[in-house]
């Protein structure tokens, strides 16, 4: 085993949650990603939809086992000394498939070892083994104080699942975005006038989003409310009566991640088409809405397969770009929103 050190560190993560083309929901699930040498260790698995067990919607007491497990504190869950690494984000039954991995103690130091892909309670290193992932070795006292952290007296969980404010007069549009959003695992309130909301529930929301009616005195005065109360929370301009626009725009402002460890860094439709850039390889669904003149929702799947590293041009179909059309674009952990110009205009 090579003795040569990896860094060890924890960062803010989400599995992005959203409305689909077929009608379907995906879960919007938040948790701490393990960084590995500064790289999030989920980015060498590709494609890989999944999440670690630190989620911020698991019960206190579930959260500090799985800390404490991580910590050897307590004894592994999985045969042969193997703890869950990364887990199904809709469940958690290991016969949906996990990253398992062997994690012990040498001397001083802690070894994350022996990767696998494991549906049953025995993995197989021959068959589905991560042979180019690990072994990593990790200086104890830096890796027991990065996990030590999210131990907060009381054993309470540190992350706080984080809510939605919706402001604007179109109540049937935001009674069906706060709908979807709280269908896929995001709390959403909706208001009328932010300063009838105190300061201690404010600071519960990681965004506010604006109804397009909504004018710049109103804004200025939620702005002003948000700020008195010391509030974290991105604004959200809504720029249509689209829901799985708005959820989309609203599931990238919940984004904590550093940009640099996001893997969709880019989106813009330029002369016909669209500009992708991802930062890991990874596989890319690009979806077209759009509003046609008796304000109909349209759908059309644009592109959905497997992008390297860089910078990509993808052709837009011409019915795409006519109208009020908007681009989504989703791949693990990220999802970005862009405005299609109307070529009927320009």
């Amino acid at each position: 085993m090579s003795a040569e050190y990896a860094t060890f560190g924890l960062a803010p993560a989400m599995r992005t949650g959203g409305v689909l083309a077929d009608g379907g929901y995906q879960v919007h699930r938040d948790f701490m990603d393990f960084i590995v040498d500064g790289r999030p260790l989920l980015f060498r698995l590709c494609d890989l939809d999944a999440v670690s067990p630190l989620a911020s919607d698991v019960p206190p007491a579930i959260f500090a086992a799985q800390v404490r497990t991580l910590l050897l504190e307590a004894p592994a869950p999985l045969a042969g000394g193997r703890c869950v690494i990364y887990g199904c984000p809709e469940c958690e039954a290991i016969e949906c498939g996990a990253v398992t991995a062997v994690i012990e103690r040498d001397g001083d130091d802690v070894v994350w070892r022996d990767f696998a892909w494991q549906t049953s309670e025995a993995a197989d290193l021959e068959l589905n083994g991560y042979h180019g992932i690990g072994p990593y070795r990790f200086r104890g006292d830096a890796y027991r104080s990065e996990l030590e952290r999210l131990l907060p007296e009381g054993d309470e969980a540190p992350l706080a699942r984080r809510r939605v404010l919706l402001i604007g007069s179109r109540v049937a549009v935001l009674a069906k975005l706060a709908a979807a959003l709280r269908t896929i695992g995001i709390g959403a309130d909706i208001t009328h006038d932010a300063a009838r909301v105190s300061a201690e529930e404010l600071r519960a929301y990681g965004a506010v989003a604006f109804g397009h009616a909504i004018a710049e005195p109103e804004r200025a005065a939620v702005r002003a409310a948000v700020e008195a109360a010391a509030a974290d929370v991105t604004y959200v301009d809504g720029p249509a009566p689209l829901v799985p626009v708005l959820v989309a725009q609203i599931e990238h402002a919940l984004d904590r991640s550093p940009p640099e460890r996001r893997r969709l860094t880019r989106l813009a439709a330029v002369d016909g088409t669209a500009d992708v850039e991802v930062t890991s390889p990874c596989r890319v669904r690009l979806v077209a809405y759009s509003l046609d003149r008796l304000r109909r929702t349209h759908t059309r799947e644009v592109f959905d397969g497997m992008l390297e590293p860089g910078e990509h041009r993808i052709p837009l179909d011409g019915r795409v770009v006519k109208g009020q059309s908007f681009l989504v674009a989703r791949t693990v952990g990220s999802v970005l929103v862009a405005p299609v110009p109307d070529a009927q205009k320009s």
